[in-house]
């Protein structure tokens, strides 16, 4: 079965820049404003690296 990235709202505290959406090399991640970031699975080659970075654990790579 294929890991697919989520991002737990619950966990983001969404008041700032996620630090995150920067080290994605596929660019799957974006973020509008200081809104939790947004996962295009078209583009996520499911690395882990900003499952690894994020601070809060926010995003996750579920099977």
């Amino acid at each position: 079965m294929e890991k697919k990235l989520v991002v737990i709202k619950e966990k983001c505290p969404q008041d700032h820049k996620c630090p995150a959406v920067k080290v994605c090399p596929a660019g799957a991640l974006s973020q509008k404003e200081n809104n939790a970031p947004v996962v295009d699975l078209n583009k996520c080659i499911r690395c882990g690296k900003c499952s690894n970075f994020c601070p809060k654990k926010a995003l996750v790579l579920e099977e």
